[in-house]
C-alpha cells in the first residue's frame, strides 16, 4: 500500500516537470510580457456626418388596388346630440295595476269625438293636436310619441325639454326626442300623477314655442255617455 502511494507521487512529479518544459518551450510568459509592452493602435477618426436638409414634394396618396379606379371619399360633418336629462321629482304614489280595464273601441272613438270637439273650440292662433291613450303610454313603457307631422312643423329640431301644462296650470318638464318625435323621460310622471289610462284622450296645444298645455278627456265620462246612446 505505501509502495503505491510513492509510485503515485513519483508520476505526478514527472508530470509536472514535463508539462513545465513544455510551458517554457512555448514561451508563454515573454509573449505575456511583450503584448502588455505593446502600445494600443490608434482609433480611426471619426467621420463627420452631413446635416440632412428637409424638403417637401407632392406625391401621390398611396390607395388600395380595389380602390385605385374609384374616386376618392367626400365628408360631411354630421351632428351628435348630447343626451338630454331632467330631474326627477320624489313621488310616493303608486298605482295598482292589476285590475286596469282596457278601453273599447267606441268607447276610443267617443273620447276622440270629445277630444275634437273640444280642440275645435280652442283659439285657432296656436296649433294642436289630439292624441288617444293606448296601454303602452299610460301603463307600460311610458313612451308618447307624436304627431311627426306636428313635430316636423312646429316644435324643435332638436332634443331639450318641453313643458307639459295641465288645466290647473301645473308644469310637468318632460325631455323631446325630435329625431323620434316623442316624449320620453318625465312623461311617467306626468301620466301617473294625473291617472291616465287606456283610451283617454288628450288634446296638446301648443301655447309657446317649448310648452305644451293638456286637456284630458276622460274615458270614464265617455262610457257614461256610450251607455247613454244605448238606452
Amino acid at each position: 500500500m505505501v509502495m503505491s502511494k510513492v509510485k503515485y507521487e513519483a508520476l505526478r512529479e514527472q508530470r509536472l516537470e514535463e508539462n513545465k518544459k513544455r510551458l517554457e518551450e512555448l514561451n508563454l510568459s515573454q509573449l505575456s510580457i511583450a503584448l502588455k509592452n505593446a502600445s494600443s493602435p490608434k482609433p480611426s477618426p471619426m467621420k463627420k456626418a452631413k446635416p440632412r436638409t428637409p424638403r417637401t414634394e407632392i406625391v401621390p396618396v398611396r390607395r388600395s388596388e380595389r380602390f385605385s379606379n374609384k374616386s376618392a371619399p367626400h365628408y360631411k360633418e354630421v351632428t351628435f346630440y348630447d343626451r338630454v336629462q331632467i330631474p326627477r321629482r320624489v313621488t310616493n304614489r303608486s298605482r295598482d295595476l292589476s285590475n286596469r280595464v282596457y278601453a273599447s273601441d267606441e268607447v276610443r272613438e267617443c273620447a276622440i269625438k270629445k277630444a275634437e270637439e273640444l280642440e275645435s273650440s280652442l283659439e285657432s292662433d296656436y296649433p294642436s293636436f289630439v292624441k288617444s291613450m293606448l296601454p303602452s303610454h299610460v301603463s307600460g313603457g311610458f313612451w308618447l310619441g307624436l304627431s311627426s307631422y306636428f313635430c316636423k312643423r312646429k316644435l324643435p329640431r332638436n332634443d331639450g325639454v318641453v313643458t307639459l301644462i295641465d288645466e290647473q296650470g301645473e308644469e310637468w318638464p318632460v325631455i323631446y326626442l325630435a329625431r323620434k318625435s316623442g316624449l320620453s323621460g318625465g312623461w311617467k310622471k306626468f301620466s301617473v300623477d294625473h291617472d291616465l289610462v287606456d283610451g283617454d284622450a288628450l288634446v296638446f296645444q301648443l301655447i309657446r314655442p317649448t310648452v305644451l298645455k293638456v286637456f284630458i278627456i276622460r274615458v270614464k265620462n265617455s262610457e257614461e255617455s256610450v251607455d247613454v246612446e244605448m238606452k
